[in-house]
Parts: C-alpha cells; structure tokens; sequence
C-alpha cells in the first residue's frame, strides 16, 4: 500500500512546471486585481503601453512636476511628459533652446531655465506654450530678449543676462505680464526704447536694477505700483519722467547719480507711499512733499543735502489731511543736525521714525 502511495506522489510530481524564481518587479507587476490579464513582464500593459508615466532619465517626476536640475544637461531632455506643469531645468549647462524642445508641453504653466548657459532661443521655441504664466531665464548669456515669448505670461525674470538693449516690441502682444525683472544686464544709456513697455497694460512690478541707464525710462505703464531702478546712472528726476504713473506707490531710485528732482514731479505719482533716494548726490529736499497726501517713507541719507527747512516735509498747517511719516532717513549727509527745528518733523508718526545721525566726511 505504501509503494502505490509513493508511486502516485512520484507521477503527480513529473507532472508539476519546474519552479521559476520571480524578482521583485515581477511581484509588483502581478495582476492584483484579479482581471486575469498579467502585463508582460517587458514593461508593457496588454494594449503594448508603457506601465506608468514615462520621466527624463535622471529627472524626478511627481503630479506633473518634472525637476531635472543639478544634473549638468547639455540639452532639454527629449523625454519629458506631455502633461507636465512645471519644467525645472536651473544650474544645468545648457547652451541652446531648440525649435522643439518644448513641442509637446502644451499644458506647461511654470519654465525655469536660471543658471545655465543659453545663448541662443529659436524663434519658435515658445510657440507651443500658450499656457506657460512663468518663465525664469536669469542668469544666462543671452544677448538680446527672446522672441515670440507667449502672450499668456504674466511673470518674466531674465536678469543677469548680457542683454544692451530693450527693443519697442520686446514684449508685444504681452498683456498679462504682472510682474518684470530685468536688472542687471548691460544695458546701455539709451537702453530701453520708447513704448517698449506700451503693451503691458497689467503690470505691476518692474526692476531694472544695476544697469547703465542714465534716465529714467519713457512710456512706462500707468498701471505699476512698484518700480526699482536702483544701481543705475540716472543723474535727475524730471517731472515728464513720472507723467502718468498714478498707481505707483513704490519708487527706487537709490545708488544711482541723481543730483536733483523737479519740482512738479512728485505730483504725477500722487499715490506714492514710499520713496527710496538714498546714495545719490542731492544737495536739498525733493520739491513736494509737503504736499504730497500719502508719502510715508522717504530715504534720503547718503546725499549731500547741508540743510533742512521747516517746511520740507511737513504743510504748514495742522489741518491738512496728509498721511503721517512712519520713516525719514538723512544721515550721512552734511547737515548740521542740531540746527534742524523740531517743528520740522511736526507730521512724523515716532520720533524712532526720524534717522538723522552724524556726518562725517570720508
């Protein structure tokens, strides 16, 4: 009886598959929810698909995010998802945007390039994204503003770059831009042509920093509430500069070579709340404060300014309705403090307000 036992076990054991050791991506490819269909064990659902999203090799891809940088590319990558968002491709070396680099990316919002090499953009490499609200190409080596840049952009930083000239249709057609930064770049006196920025009607913030512009620029949009031009070469304010800007309530003009501003000027932004003329080479008080209804802020030290009347910021009377100071700075500037009358600051909010300190001469 135990012979034809064994012999059963023997018969039924020949008739078993041989056994196959399965890896650990075999396991994760089993068919968990029992519809009997197993994908091949190549990669490839039943349909002959990929299994799961494709991501640029080296890359990291999560919920349409695809962040390839640090990577030291040469190239934007050819692989990257239809459906991507954001396309971070910061500190990698590449030189050139290409035609088709971004072909497919139709659905793509935010693009950063800051931190390569690129000197060349083909005129047609944006012309796919007609979505993108973001697009980062600071410190690059280009030359001149890109063109043909999306008209759905409402946020473009392309400082640190080798660009001398904003040409009038830099940003034509451009009318959702809200916020520009354009600083250090090496633009040159006359830089920033006339109704360059005529387009922009949306635009709110605007920095053109650390250049080598010598005035103000013209046509600027009526619609800016902020505005930084510091570090530049800009020698006076005329009251034509700030025509139109009714909005603006954040004006930047320290490090530059200002040595006076026309009376009338501060009456063209008669919103402005802050006023930044520190590090210039003023010898008295900007015209107008005292009738201006809102300034609050005003820095003036660092200037060549040797007095200050009782009237420089303050109206005459008390009745006035005028905003109270919340800050006043004139140190560094060669003015007897102790000769400046207290009645002077009759409008200032603290008298920690007022920063007046000690000149002395370098």
């Amino acid at each position: 009886m135990r012979t034809a036992c064994l012999s059963l076990l023997l018969v039924t054991a020949c008739w078993a598959l041989p056994f196959h050791q399965t890896g650990f991506l075999d396991f994760m490819m089993e068919d968990d929810a029992g519809s009997g269909v197993t994908p091949d064990p190549k990669g490839s659902g039943p349909s002959g698909e990929p299994v799961g999203p494709k991501c640029p090799f080296r890359c990291q891809c999560h919920l349409r995010v695809i962040q390839c940088s640090d990577l030291g590319l040469r190239e934007v990558p050819a692989d990257i998802p239809d459906d991507a968002t954001l396309l971070d491709l910061q500190n990698n070396k590449i030189t050139e945007i290409k035609e088709n680099d971004f072909k497919h990316l139709k659905g793509l919002h935010a693009l950063i390039l800051v931190n390569n090499k690129i000197t060349t953009i083909h005129p047609k490499a944006f012309s796919p994204l007609t979505k993108l609200q973001r697009l980062y190409l600071s410190k690059n080596l280009l030359k001149d503003m890109p063109a043909n840049m999306p008209k759905s952009l409402q946020e473009l930083r392309i400082h640190e770059n080798e660009i001398t000239k904003i040409k009038k249709a830099s940003f034509q057609g451009m009318s959702q831009v809200i916020v520009m930064e354009l600083g250090s770049n090496p633009l040159k006196s006359a830089g920033v042509e006339g109704g360059a920025f005529t387009d922009l009607k949306r635009v709110s913030y605007i920095r053109i920093a650390d250049t080598n512009i010598t005035e103000i620029p013209k046509g600027l949009p009526s619609s800016l509430s902020e505005l930084h031009l510091d570090g530049n070469k800009i020698t006076k304010v005329t009251s034509s500069s700030l025509k139109g800007m009714k909005n603006l309530a954040k004006l930047g003009l320290s490090y530059n070579e200002i040595s006076s501003v026309e009376n009338g000027s501060l009456a063209n932004v008669p919103h402005l709340r802050e006023l930044h003329l520190d590090n210039n080479a003023l010898t008295s008080i900007p015209p107008g404060l005292p009738d201006h209804k809102y300034i609050q802020v005003v820095y003036l030290h660092a200037n060549k300014i040797a007095a200050v009347g009782t009237e420089d910021f303050c109206p005459p009377g008390f009745n006035t309705k005028k905003a109270m100071y919340s800050g006043i700075s004139l140190f560094s500037n060669p003015v007897p403090y102790w000769e400046v009358q207290p009645i002077t600051f009759r409008c200032v909010f603290d008298r920690s307000a007022i920063q007046l300190g000690n000149y002395r001469k370098k």
